[in-house]
């Protein structure tokens, strides 16, 4: 798949892109479990465009810029009207 594909709400994605941006990462507070997650955003591209990775806990650590990566079976959301791009529960992320 490439990114100028991807729309709100895709399921099942497997895609292939460098990172090129990777913000600090912060802290969350789960707002059903009262747990603390850690969370960055990297912004990943291929030759059609761009769209931002969310990484949780131990992918902030893995995730660098400059790295390629591939994201299987992720999903797409819209978040504060930008497409985000999640591995989740059920996918993976490798870097290559």
């Amino acid at each position: 798949m490439k990114i100028n594909e991807l729309r709100d709400g895709s399921r099942r994605v497997d895609i292939e892109a460098n990172v090129i941006q990777k913000s600090e990462t912060r802290e969350v507070r789960s707002k059903f479990t009262n747990e603390t997650f850690r969370v960055a955003d990297a912004t990943i591209e291929d030759e059609t465009g761009t769209i931002t990775l969310t990484l949780w806990n131990e992918q902030t650590e893995q995730v660098n810029v400059g790295d390629r990566v591939r994201i299987e079976n992720g999903y797409i959301k819209s978040f504060r009207g930008e497409l985000q791009l999640n591995s989740g529960k059920y996918g993976t992320l490798n870097v290559l």
